[in-house]
């Protein structure tokens, strides 16, 4: 037996009908107007033949009778034709009616899904960001979002409508000549297996080249955010080279993909005129052999007529079909991301605001009152118990690889007491973000413990562990928005004065006062307008204004000049003051006040101590120091 069809990412393919029906499903709610889209489909269908079979009336009821008697009373012809013409009229509204309608089934279905698979984005863990870049998930919304619109607005609407014709002319057909049918039969089965081998061909490129797509349009989203590094390195040329390549790609793909599927529509119409010709030489046979008893001149016309328009829609859905095959595959691009397992979370350790009574009693309330506690519920009897959040953390033991057989931390055990302010320092890659990162549960570890006022931080609901954590990343994300909503990203319900505040406890409010529009300037581009310097002090005051207990420093002054830095870290100084801080930085002036230095290497703990305890073992601290040896 063949195993299970696999996709060129090594992952298993998907089944192309359980994606349709998964598809389908999201137009459930639709019914009501699908059911009057395929009224309408029933409707122009059967306007549609009957342009054809009228011609056929028309010959055999008024023409050749009125030939035949040398009449010239056209009132029957004439009210005949005023019926024809009703139900083409009524064809052209309807066709009208089920294409306006589908825009908004599309359109909605659209939104379903683009909705869902942002829900979905925010519930995925930093893993999957780290191994997919931005560029091939935003293809997922924009080029493979297209495809399913198209499919949906037209694809299916033509298929639905093509088939429902089939059905119409066939009995129509039948009908006018059996003889006929039983010939036509062996040509459309011809017809129809050669649209099923180059639809089947065209499939699998259809899916690589969707694929190719998206690595393309992450190459270009990464190039041009690091288009300065580009330029000040020379790459061009490299960046051409290494562009062509995976375009190249995308163009095989392409290619090979609208090769065959460009191919459907001359093949299937030199087998409809070959079909054509075959009928017209039996036909005629069988009229002038029979003398009109076994197939009128008029009949002959309408077959030969519904013999060609019979054709048209299996020309159509084989033409659709690539559409449709297309469609199927960015569907499964999407729901790849839709299956991505989310984050998990079984914490059940809450944060909340507290009240403490002299006698050390905490009482749960809604207001801000500058103290925190976790609530810690007991399924047991379901009593509440309350620890005061003090900013205790403790790592024990700890292990962690982001892959498996390539260890980045090995038995870290680190403590910084409520208050402290802890310093990691080491070269790059060493694991001092590691260890922050395992901090917010951004990753789990796979051994040992980290406790968070004695609370094991498993327990701890993620969303209300990282509400205590103030973060200062030395990579700023700011958004599209004015300088005052970029502050408040920090507490969404700060006031401006709160917001203000903060800004001039990180030394940003000068600057920001002499922007064109103060607080109110609009940023662009993460603030390509602004120096790195301004940007960083912008994230500080975001960090500031959320007031967290614990605060995360991860290489917050790395970007700003000696001068700003000696102002920034006055600022600083006091929003650490009373906190919990983790330091990750390079500069060691910015760590010299820290309670406890931890000096990393490649995910060892090798040394611990004051600024002053390092010093005296002259050790590799001491070296870092001196300038023996710089980090890398």
């Amino acid at each position: 037996m063949p195993g299970p069809r696999m996709r060129g990412d090594g992952r298993r393919a998907r089944s192309p009908k359980k994606t349709l029906l998964r598809l389908l499903g999201y137009m459930r709610k639709y019914i009501p107007i699908l059911v009057i889209v395929l009224i309408c489909i029933t409707v122009t269908s059967y306007a549609q033949t009957r342009m054809s079979t009228a011609l056929g009336d028309i010959v055999n009821d008024y023409i050749t009778p009125m030939i035949e008697e040398g009449s010239t009373d056209f009132s029957g012809l004439a009210a005949f034709l005023i019926r024809v013409a009703a139900v083409l009229g009524s064809g052209i509204f309807c066709a009208w009616l089920y294409n306006y309608l589908m825009v908004s089934v599309a359109q909605g279905t659209q939104k379903v899904i683009r909705d869902e698979m942002f829900a979905k984005m925010q519930r995925l863990p930093l893993r999957y960001f780290d191994s997919n870049t931005a560029g091939n998930i935003m293809s997922r919304y924009t080029s493979d979002i297209d495809t399913l619109r198209q499919m949906v607005s037209a694809s299916i609407p033509q298929c639905a409508a093509s088939i429902i014709s089939l059905v119409v002319i066939s009995v129509n057909l039948i009908r006018t000549s059996w003889v006929l049918c039983i010939v036509m039969v062996f040509t459309v089965f011809v017809i129809v297996t050669v649209t099923k081998f180059v639809v089947g061909r065209s499939g699998k490129y259809f899916l690589e080249q969707q694929r190719a797509l998206g690595r393309v349009n992450g190459y270009v989203e990464e190039l041009i955010n690091g288009q300065r590094v580009v330029k000040v390195f020379n790459h061009e040329e490299t960046c051409k080279r290494e562009f062509d390549e995976i375009n190249d790609e995308l163009c095989r793909n392409a290619y090979t993909a609208g090769k065959y599927a460009n191919a459907m529509g001359p093949i299937n119409n030199n087998l409809g005129y070959i079909q054509y010709a075959i009928l017209a030489v039996v036909g005629g046979i069988l009229a002038v052999s029979s003398g009109g008893s076994a197939l009128k001149l008029g009949s002959l016309m309408a077959f030969m007529l519904l013999s060609r328009q019979f054709n048209m829609p299996i020309a159509q859905i084989s033409n659709q079909l690539n559409s449709i095959v297309l469609a199927l595959a960015g569907a499964e691009r999407i729901f790849d991301l839709m299956d991505e397992e989310p984050e998990q979370d079984e914490g059940y350790v809450t944060l909340v605001n507290a009240e403490i009574d002299p006698d050390g009693t905490i009482h749960e309330t809604e207001k801000h009152t500058g103290h925190w506690a976790w609530k810690h519920p007991h399924q047991a009897d379901g009593s509440v118990t309350y620890t005061e959040l003090r900013g205790d953390i403790t790592m024990t033991g700890v292990d962690f690889s982001y892959v498996p057989d390539k260890q980045i931390l090995y038995d870290i055990t680190l403590y910084a007491k409520p208050g402290q302010k802890l310093a990691f320092v080491g070269a790059t890659g060493a694991g001092k973000t590691t260890i922050t990162n395992l901090i917010n549960r951004f990753y789990d570890i796979e051994d040992g413990k980290i406790r968070y006022d004695g609370i094991n931080i498993t327990k701890i609901r993620k969303s209300d562990l990282r509400r205590s954590l103030g973060v200062v990343l030395q990579d700023v994300n700011l958004f599209t928005g004015t300088v005052m909503e970029n502050i408040r990203y920090g507490k969404l319900d700060a006031t401006d004065e709160e917001c203000i505040a903060a800004a001039k406890l990180a030394n940003a409010h000068d600057f920001i006062m002499r922007l064109p529009e103060g607080y109110d300037t609009m940023l662009t581009n993460n603030g390509a307008r602004l120096s790195q310097g301004q940007r960083q002090l912008i994230s500080i005051a975001r960090a500031a204004v959320a007031d967290p207990p614990v605060m995360i420093l991860d290489e917050a002054t790395s970007s700003i000049d000696t001068r700003t830095e000696a102002l920034v870290q006055r600022g600083m100084d006091q929003l650490m003051e009373g906190r919990t801080v983790f330091v990750i930085a390079h500069r060691l002036s910015t760590v010299m006040n820290s309670n406890a230095i931890i000096v990393l290497d490649h995910g060892h703990i090798i040394e611990r101590g004051t600024h002053e305890q390092l010093i005296a073992q002259k050790g590799t601290y001491y070296q870092l120091y001196t300038g023996a040896f710089e980090l890398e």
